[in-house]
């Protein structure tokens, strides 16, 4: 079972946890003595936490810096105890230490009673979904043992504990420093009549794996083997749900994309036919499709789950500077990692004291119910259904700035376009050449470049340039105009009013079969703007797409990936786009 264990500094945590693991006799054998021999020979007084606390930073601070993973046993079971951070500074860390918990101990200093982080830590266990909750008060001994300081702890964190929905299996006296109710009932407390910590673990039920709910595997990678004439491609993850099995239907979301499991295949254990929740597994494919890392596999036969670029949230803002309206996230949900923004809020709640705010930016503790728009489509679920595959971070500056639960799927601009393309994926013939077979032959990999700007600054010119450039390299490689398609697929739309989406779609399908046949097209229009990339971004790969804006002035809000600012020459400008390809590795030679 994986137990949590939170609180605010310098309130026990690391001592509660040396006491269990030395009163279970848990440690390695030596170990205890090697630490009281440690401290008798520095003159520093012998602490239960330095058995926790093997950093040397962290002894000199008396804190706890990392989440750490601790493991004891009693006579029932087995135990993964994760120690998660306190002190203000590292409280981001629990985030990520509590969502992997099925339980919590929750640590209040009987001396310094109920403080800010006590109520934080409360709110975060409830927003993760942690409802197997126990409070320890913890240094009873240094008020005497006193029955009434207790019972006032109790009466004010429970009162605080119902308005976020949390009911705690106990509360518990204890004393860390001195042992008292952690494995044995305490003498000192003679009026404490109810169950020790290590009962009270007993008394947790372990989560059963979701075996029964839809079946969630996000895709970590697709890995390929070549040894021995071994062909496999296996698309590999950790199963979050439901089961699969040999002969299944497996569609991929927000691609759509679909194919029938071949074969089950596992790490270091023997074959099977199927496999459940909790595993790390993968397995091949009867059709080769192209996917990749982010992606979400699901059933056919089973409940879908969400996908849109738009989500209401619940967030927890954990770092120094605000989260800002302007400024571009990451959000990280299952192995989906995509650009973000806020988009905007609709409450902040203070969660040290449950009070509301309106806010035009999230500030550090806050926790809001926000609205987010990311760059591209995700896959997931609502907390509702599944927890497990609605939870998310945010990350700035490689940083983990915040976290939460998806409430609600919200319908982006993209939602007609996308519901499209997952039927065509969905519906797709797929050719018996893989993608992979068709880059090593062309030695490239399929990229549609779109140059854009304003009107009369060479587009054409560059486009056809840099065609003749790569195929005079031997590359596989054709200009597509945007007349080409005006006057041909879409001659039937051609002057009609507010048809610009319906234009950008099909442009995009048409460049779709393109690239699905391996091929570097090239495409021009003049003066895309971001919701124009965002419309084709949902019919062809985004990571098959590189942008490239051409004129000094760039008068749209458009993310480009490279910016020429005057057209000297084709030769040289076409030579500045090749490079790019190369330095992204999209093209490449076979020696």
């Amino acid at each position: 079972m994986n137990i949590v264990i939170v609180g605010h500094v310098d309130h026990g945590k690391s001592t509660i946890i040396g006491r269990l693991l030395a009163d279970t006799h848990s440690l390695p054998e030596g170990k205890l003595e090697q630490v009281k021999e440690k401290c008798r020979r520095n003159s520093r007084p012998f602490e239960y936490a330095f058995l926790l606390d093997a950093l040397k930073d962290e002894q000199l601070q008396g804190i706890t810096i990392d989440a750490a993973r601790c493991f004891f046993k009693t006579r029932k079971r087995d135990y993964i105890i994760i120690d998660a951070p306190g002190h203000i500074e590292f409280l981001k860390n629990m985030v990520t230490g509590a969502s992997r918990a099925e339980a919590a101990l929750l640590v209040i200093d009987a001396n310094e009673g109920v403080r800010e982080n006590s109520r934080r830590h409360g709110y975060m266990l409830s927003m993760l979904g942690v409802e197997q909750v126990a409070i320890l008060v913890n240094k009873m001994d240094l008020v005497g043992y006193d029955e009434k300081v207790f019972n006032a702890i109790v009466l004010e964190y429970t009162r605080f504990l119902k308005k976020i929905n949390i009911t705690p299996h106990a509360f518990i006296p204890v004393s860390g420093v001195t042992g008292d109710t952690i494995a044995a009932n305490s003498d000192n407390m003679k009026w404490y009549k109810g169950k020790t910590v290590l009962d009270i673990l007993d008394s947790f039920e372990t989560e059963e794996q979701p075996k029964d709910k839809p079946f969630r595997m996000p895709v970590q990678d697709v890995y390929k083997f070549t040894r021995d004439g071994d062909d496999r491609r296996i698309v590999a993850g950790t199963i979050e749900s439901g089961k699969i099995s040999a002969g299944d239907k497996v569609v991929f979301y927000p691609s759509g994309k679909k194919s029938t499991v071949k074969s089950i295949e596992l790490f270091n254990r023997e074959a099977s036919g199927s496999i459940n929740a909790g595993y790390a597994a993968g397995f091949t494919l009867e059709e080769q499709i192209y996917i990749s890392r982010g992606e979400m596999a699901s059933l056919e036969s089973q409940r879908k789950p969400a996908v849109t670029s738009r989500i209401k949230a619940d967030l927890f803002w954990l770092s120094r500077d605000p989260m800002e309206k302007k400024k571009t996230y990451y959000l990280k949900v299952g192995t989906a990692k995509v650009e973000v923004k806020l988009e905007g809020i609709a409450n902040i709640i203070d969660a040290s004291n449950l009070g509301n705010a309106v806010k035009e930016r999230i500030e550090r503790h806050d926790v809001a119910e926000c609205v987010l728009k990311a760059n591209r489509a995700i896959a997931f679920d609502l907390v509702h259904e599944f927890s497990g595959t609605s939870r998310f971070v945010i990350v700035d500056n490689y940083e983990i700035a915040g976290g939460g639960i998806i409430r609600e799927a919200l319908e982006d601009k993209q939602s007609r376009i996308r519901e499209k393309v997952m039927l065509r994926n969905y519906k797709w013939e797929s050719t018996t050449i893989p993608p992979g077979r068709r880059a090593e032959r062309y030695n490239q990999k399929p990229t549609l470049i779109l140059i854009t700007g304003q009107k009369d600054t060479g587009k054409k010119r560059l486009a056809k340039a840099l065609e003749q450039k790569l195929f005079n390299d031997g590359r596989f490689v054709y200009f597509l105009g945007i007349g080409n398609v005006l006057y041909g697929v879409d001659a039937d739309i051609k002057g009609s009013q507010n048809n610009r989406e319906e234009h950008l779609r099909r442009l995009a399908e048409v460049s779709h079969i393109l690239l699905d046949a391996g091929t570097i097209l090239i495409v021009t229009a003049i003066g895309l703007g971001q919701d124009d990339l965002e419309i084709i971004k949902t019919t062809v790969n985004p990571d098959m797409i590189e942008t490239v804006w051409l004129g000094e002035d760039v008068s749209t809000d458009i993310a480009y990936d490279l910016h020429i600012p005057f057209l000297e020459s084709e030769e040289k400008a076409a030579d500045t786009i090749k490079e790019m390809l190369r330095r992204r590795g999209l093209i490449f030679s076979p020696w």
